[in-house]
């Protein structure tokens, strides 16, 4: 990993996810009678469990309003989700006051052109493999995975990494990975 990229990784304690595209494939499923589903990736929902415990918050900041959304951050145990936002940096300011937290200790993920403003806040920005050009171009870096198919798993990792934590999170399934 890049020396820069391990610093700005080093601080982080707060995760903000986009969702779809970022935490799903981007593919809503709407059904006859109007029932949504999505897809999510159990590899990426496990990572993002591993860094909460290692004591990095996650939100979820979306403009989008879903229940699936809903259950799925439950499952996880993510408290803050923040759906129907159409302004997401303004959204990301309060969150940061009321955390009293700056941009530079927090992370983002995004795909789509309303991330742009978002990554310019934060300490460190990642878009996805399958991102818009010019969404990859504002970021900090271009996973090698797609929404959906483990993106989030690889930043968690990473952020694991750069805090000195992935080796301890490894040796609990019996292996460790060095860092």
């Amino acid at each position: 990993m890049d020396k820069s990229l391990s610093e700005k990784l080093k601080r982080v304690v707060l995760l903000v996810l986009d969702v779809d595209g970022v935490l799903t494939d981007g593919k809503i499923i709407i059904d006859d009678l109007g029932n949504e589903s999505k897809n999510f990736n159990v590899r990426d929902g496990h990572g993002m469990k591993l860094l909460m415990r290692s004591g990095v918050d996650i939100v979820f900041l979306t403009g989008r309003r879903s229940e699936v959304v809903k259950h799925r951050a439950n499952e996880l145990e993510i408290k803050d989700v923040y759906q129907g936002v159409t302004d997401k940096a303004k959204m990301l300011g309060e969150i940061l006051d009321a955390r009293g937290l700056s941009g530079e200790c927090v992370a983002y993920m995004g795909d789509d052109i309303v991330d742009i403003p978002v990554f310019r806040m934060v300490g460190f920005s990642a878009a996805v493999a399958d991102a818009l050009d010019y969404v990859k171009a504002e970021s900090d870096y271009v996973t090698g995975k797609e929404g959906g198919n483990g993106a989030v798993r690889e930043i968690c990792e990473m952020i694991l990494t750069a805090r000195g934590k992935w080796g301890d999170v490894t040796s609990r399934y019996g292996i460790r990975v060095e860092e």
